[in-house]
């Protein structure tokens, strides 16, 4: 499927107590933490990309900005979309966004490379043995 310019993937979900800051170990309150805001982002920017790419192909987050600019408590539903702003086919730009039941709660942007799978594994793989 191709995909253009300023399309929009999302992805939503409730916040529950493993999704807490001071669960996940970024901070002592119990709020959605915000490595789950930005984890939530990138998988809508994941999903809009993948659309685009051929079998054997995917993409990797290398570049990602949040503002977490508002708290959701345990219980609240999370949306968070992303918007392809450009692509050269390879490159992938997005601006995310983040919203609960009481309105929004985070922005950021969003960079993704595609790389073949396999490879992009074998390397990681070869890290390891060094």
């Amino acid at each position: 499927m191709a995909i253009q310019i300023g399309d929009i993937a999302t992805r939503q979900r409730i916040v529950t107590p493993d999704t807490l800051a001071c669960q996940v170990g970024s901070g002592s309150v119990t709020v959605f933490a915000t490595p789950m805001v930005a984890a939530l982002m990138e998988g809508a920017a994941a999903d809009l990309a993948q659309a685009a790419l051929a079998e054997g192909l995917t993409t990797v987050g290398t570049q990602i900005t949040v503002n977490h600019n508002a708290p959701s408590v345990e219980g609240m539903t999370v949306t968070a979309e992303a918007t392809l702003l450009e692509t050269d086919g390879r490159t992938f730009q997005f601006s995310l966004r983040a919203w609960d039941d009481a309105g929004e709660i985070a922005t950021g942007t969003h960079t993704r490379v595609s790389v073949k799978t396999e490879r992009f594994l074998e390397k990681a793989a070869q890290r390891k043995e060094q």
